[in-house]
Order: C-alpha cells, then sequence, then structure tokens
C-alpha cells in the first residue's frame, strides 16, 4: 500500500465550498478504497492519502489536475503495510467551534498515524493559532 502526505492551497480567485468537497472527496475515495484524512481551513489543504498503489496514485493525480489546488506540494511518499486511518475524515473547523476543541478532535483522529504525519499535522495547527 502506499500513503501520500501533501499540503496545498486554494487557487487565488477560486471559490470553493468546503462542504462540496467533503462530498465529493468521500464518494470518490470510498469507490477507490482510498482512506486517509483531509485537514483544511478553507485556504490550505493538508491530506494524507493511503490505500492501494494504483488507486492513490489516481486519486492524487486528479486532485493535482484539479484548478481549486494550487502549489501542490508532496512532504511523504512512503510504502505502508496498514492503514493509519481505517476511515475517511475530514477536519474544518467552523467559524462557531473553539479552537481547543477542534484541536482535540483531530488529535484523535491522528491517534494511529504514523510520527511524521501526526507531527505534520501538529505542526500546521500551531501555526494556524
Amino acid at each position: 500500500m502506499r500513503q501520500i502526505l501533501y499540503i496545498s492551497s486554494k487557487t487565488p480567485g477560486q471559490e470553493i465550498s468546503v462542504g462540496n468537497i467533503l462530498i465529493q472527496s468521500r464518494r470518490n475515495n470510498d469507490a477507490a478504497g482510498v482512506t486517509g484524512l483531509l485537514y483544511t481551513d478553507g485556504t490550505r489543504f493538508l491530506q494524507v492519502l493511503e490505500g492501494e498503489a494504483a488507486a492513490v496514485t489516481a486519486t492524487f493525480d486528479r486532485i493535482r489536475a484539479d484548478a481549486r489546488h494550487h502549489a501542490v506540494v508532496v512532504l511523504s511518499d512512503t510504502a505502508v503495510t496498514e492503514r493509519s486511518f481505517g476511515r475517511w475524515a475530514m477536519a474544518h473547523r467552523l467559524p462557531t467551534d473553539p479552537a481547543d476543541e477542534f484541536d482535540a478532535r483531530v488529535t484523535r483522529m491522528l491517534a494511529g498515524a504514523s510520527d511524521s504525519v501526526r507531527g505534520t499535522f501538529q505542526g500546521l495547527i500551531a501555526v494556524r493559532r
């Protein structure tokens, strides 16, 4: 299996709906057998994709070709023997969500992740504060 961790930014001038991205991502990733975690603050995206190598490659190629993404940077691309995320999840903080509750939810989602994935997500959350 393959696991890719990447970061990207919303393309300037592109209007996005995080809700629509969530619905589409869940549908596409379920069909492809890809799991992972997507963190977004509405401007930046930090995502882990994991699953069979061909499915992860196809999913990531589709993301890179998506006009909503800009400056896609792969932070990690590794072979894994098991999934860190047993189901698809998206971490998104609404303006009314307290930061501490959101951080605790993301920490729970990352409980089974590798040290490098967990550290990258926690680093982004720390920068956001």
